[in-house]
């Protein structure tokens, strides 16, 4: 265990620091992002057919692609960024107070990538005002696609605003009135180079509203806790498939629970990620310990286990005697080379986490990275399979002569890199502007640590007066 004393500098050290390192990863992210915007104007000006999604009936193939699998993808992260932050507040979780704000930006970076793909896979992005948002009173009693998009727009201004509450607190405090135990360490706060957007964070800000801003944090982690079930991962974007009649694929009352099961298991390993990096570049062991990635793999077991539990029962509703379209629609898709690399890589990720539990000496940080990298194209993979061949097996396929086949384009492998590039310029432009670990988190680590101290220096005089009690 380090033994060093958690302080404002660690969590300000992003803010204050500028390397090579940062410049490279910066210059790849938006490159990737970039490359991704030239790919999605020739889109634009050619149309969907240069992704070939535009082909089906007697030109096979699917026009549900990568592009709905990895919006799938997206949200769940997101949706599971949100409730592994909310839980943390609501549940008293403060073993994972330095990773709540990581899994905060992670919704927000989620929800922007999920809302960047119904743009680009709505073919015209100008649908969107003639179609959505212009007959909304009408569209939203009918569409699916106009329930997503409420949903992710009332999650993205519901996160915004606990991101927003919790930066104000931090924000006032390192610009104006550090600890006494500041000037020690150097002084060391935020810089003044953006001091008006520090005023706009923190405009109207005064002490009092600590407790109340307390008390509204709470009841919207609350509303996130409770709503997740109800909506996004848990309930409209499964439904977007299962009130889909004609797709045997995608029926069922299992699909909600299983998105749901994806969705944390995501969101899990890219906060494991997203947590390990920020730890290696800042040498913060002492700030984001090797406890939080403990945990975090046993949750990330839990959910996987759960996961594969609700595969399990969907397969043999499927092939064990089910309708002939449902057993073929299941059949198809577990037969598949991708379906089931998938499942073997988050089998033996789960393997890995219960294995660990028994004997820790498996544990790793760097073996957690690669279970977390290995969650993640594992439910990339099959929420893509999901769509694909739910879509390519339909009740009536009055196309079965010319089934068709599909596989990405270089745009849609393009719009995957671009939206992973979009999120890493979210936490690279962040992380130079407010502390991506909150005060709160360093606040309650320096209390435990002085606390372990005190208990030190105890024992330490306990067994120093032994002897002369003993005389």
């Amino acid at each position: 265990m380090s033994t060093k004393t958690p302080s404002e500098e660690d969590i300000l050290r992003p803010i204050n620091t500028f390397t090579k390192k940062y410049v490279i990863l910066y210059g790849a992210a938006a490159l990737g992002l970039v490359a991704f915007l030239v790919a999605w104007s020739y889109q634009l000006r050619e149309g969907m057919i240069v992704t070939g999604l535009g082909d089906w009936g007697t030109g096979g193939g699917s026009t549900w692609g990568l592009y709905i699998g990895a919006f799938i993808w997206w949200v769940g992260v997101a949706h599971g960024g949100i409730i592994l932050s909310a839980a943390v507040r609501l549940l008293g979780m403060d073993r994972y107070m330095p990773i709540a704000r990581i899994a905060e930006l992670t919704t927000i970076g989620g929800l922007s990538a999920a809302g960047f793909y119904i743009l680009v896979h709505m073919g015209r992005p100008d649908r969107m005002v003639t179609s959505v948002i212009g007959h909304y009173h009408i569209t939203v009693n009918n569409s699916p696609l106009v329930w997503d998009v409420t949903v992710i727009t009332a999650y993205f201004v519901l996160s915004a605003t606990y991101l927003g509450l919790t930066i104000r607190y931090d924000v006032a405090r390192l610009r104006d009135d550090l600890p006494s135990f500041a000037p020690k360490v150097g002084g060391v706060q935020l810089p003044d180079l953006y001091g008006l957007v520090y005023n706009v964070l923190t405009f109207g800000y005064t002490k009092k509203e600590d407790k109340i801003i307390e008390r509204m944090v709470w009841w919207l982690a609350a509303a996130v806790i409770i709503m997740a079930p109800l909506l996004l991962h848990g309930g409209v974007i499964p439904w977007l498939f299962s009130v889909l009649p004609a797709m045997p694929a995608w029926t069922g009352g299992i699909q909600g629970p299983m998105f749901l099961s994806i969705a944390l298991m995501s969101a899990i390993s890219g906060v494991t990620i997203i947590s390990y990096s920020f730890r290696r570049a800042y040498d913060w062991d002492h700030i984001i310990t090797d406890d939080i990635f403990r945990g975090l793999l046993l949750w990330l077991g839990f959910f996987t286990l759960l996961f594969l539990w609700f595969q399990l029962q969907y397969v043999l509703n499927g092939i064990f005697l089910g309708p002939l379209d449902r057993a073929h629609a299941s059949e198809a898709k577990i037969a598949h080379p991708l379906y089931r690399i998938a499942i073997g890589m988050i089998f033996a990720t789960l393997v890995y986490i219960f294995l660990q539990a028994i004997r820790p000496a498996l544990f790793s940080k760097k073996r957690a990275l690669i279970a977390s990298c290995a969650i993640l194209a594992g439910t990339l993979t099959e929420k893509v399979l999901f769509v694909v061949e739910g879509f390519m097996d339909p009740h009536f396929n009055i196309y079965a002569a010319t089934p068709g086949e599909y596989f990405p384009s270089v745009i849609e492998w393009l719009s995957l890199v671009g939206t992973a590039g979009l999120v890493a310029l979210l936490f690279l432009n962040v992380s130079k502007l407010v502390p991506v670990v909150e005060l709160h988190a360093i606040e309650h680590l320096r209390g435990d640590h002085d606390h372990e101290h005190e208990h030190e220096h105890e024992h330490e005089h306990t067994d120093a007066t032994e002897p002369e009690v003993e005389a």
